[in-house]
């Protein structure tokens, strides 16, 4: 009887316990070609920013250079070279100081708006004591107050006789002369002027109109037209607000708070940036002091 053959029984593959050794130096490759391309890109050419820096310097007038602010110096397109400045030239434009304006400091800028701010109340000042004056001169000082704030100067229409009557928005005679004497001054200056009509305190439907807000409106837009129409004051400088009883001249409580409060106030508005005229109160409280 013959012998069974035995089945023959595969060889078992030998494991590669070292393939892990490829995918680490892929890993290793692949952070050295990227440190590489990191350190290349970080490298600043010494040259080029030697050129440049020279260029500059011999454009701001403060050193010589062979390149003299040459298109040597930045040769992309669309680039210009700094022309040097030559001090005998009165008509060359100064170059920037670049020492000078790296020393700024908060405070000097605080300085230099406190000056401003110093001449531009100096200014409002001195149209005020203009319109005193004439006002004065025709026996009208008593119909008007004026104040200086940060809006600008307020020149206060406060007069029992300039304030309108009960309920209405037309201006009396002596309202009217107070304006003329007033509007060839406000015609000589740039700035805008705001006209801001107010009613008294007491919140009481007017007789001729819907609410105060209707009433102070048309009070502000009868003086705007009398400075426009009657009085030659462009236009374009004037704007009408209305205020209701919102903004009292003078404490409710006050006696004369009924009369004083009824009012139209025309507005020299300071042209002056909201920092300068933000000191306008610190001037005026040391201007008091002394």
């Amino acid at each position: 009887m013959p012998t069974p053959r035995r089945r023959a029984v595969p060889e078992e593959e030998h494991d590669n316990h070292e393939r892990w050794l490829i995918t680490y130096a892929d890993m290793i490759t692949l952070l050295m070609v990227l440190f590489i391309v990191l350190f290349a890109i970080s490298q600043v050419d010494q040259k080029r920013f030697e050129m440049l820096k020279d260029g500059m310097a011999a454009g701001f007038g403060h050193s010589s250079s062979p390149f003299q602010g040459s298109q040597a110096v930045m040769p992309e397109p669309g680039t210009q070279p700094i022309a040097p400045f030559d001090p005998m030239d009165a008509t060359a434009e100064r170059p920037v100081d670049v020492q000078q304006v790296s020393q700024r400091t908060p405070e000097s800028d605080l300085a230099d708006r406190y000056a401003k701010a110093v001449a531009e109340v100096n200014r409002l000042d001195g149209l005020r004591r203009r319109i005193d004056r004439a006002l004065e001169k025709h026996g009208l000082r008593e119909d008007v107050r004026m104040k200086i704030d940060s809006r600008g100067l307020t020149i206060s229409l406060v007069s029992r006789h300039i304030v309108f009557d009960p309920n209405v928005a037309d201006l009396t005679p002596r309202g009217r002369r107070v304006l003329d004497v007033i509007s060839p001054i406000l015609d000589e200056i740039p700035d805008q002027l705001d006209i801001d009509g107010h009613t008294n305190q007491e919140k009481v439907k007017p007789k001729y109109y819907a609410t105060d807000w209707d009433l102070s409106s048309a009070r502000a837009v009868t003086v705007l037209r009398y400075l426009n129409e009657r009085r030659g004051i462009d236009g374009s400088r004037l704007s009408a607000v209305a205020f209701g009883n919102e903004k009292p001249l003078i404490d409710p409580a006050d006696p004369r708070a009924k009369v004083l409060n009824k009012r139209v106030d025309v507005v020299v508005v300071s042209g002056a940036d909201d920092a300068t005229r933000a000191l306008f109160e610190t001037v005026l409280r040391e201007r008091d002091r002394t």
